[in-house]
């Protein structure tokens, strides 16, 4: 039997909806805000709330601009962010291996 250890889990990733950035970022070069939002079903504050700390971690990096006078934010994966995340999986994968 494989021991849970949830210390072990990185708890920057580990909230719905960050691990739900992670997952939609790991698969695109970068993304708008508004892109996010919707594949995730989140609120602007919320969604906005939770990428504050995937930024403050290092794991996802912010650009802002204005298109057509509005603003426009996008989003990518950091190297750091892109490791956190593969040994998150790796983690949960281990774990569920049936023993």
């Amino acid at each position: 039997m494989v021991t849970f250890d949830y210390q072990a889990l990185d708890e920057v990733i580990h909230s719905r909806i960050r691990l739900a950035v992670m997952s939609v970022l790991v698969g695109v070069d970068e993304a708008e805000f508004t892109f996010l939002r919707d594949q995730i079903g989140a609120t602007d504050g919320n969604l906005n709330t939770h990428m504050k700390r995937l930024k403050q971690a290092g794991y996802v990096a912010e650009e802002k601009r204005f298109i057509d006078q509005k603003p426009n934010t996008r989003y990518r994966l950091t190297e750091q962010g892109r490791r956190a995340f593969e040994q998150y999986v790796a983690h949960l994968e281990h774990l569920l291996k049936p023993q």
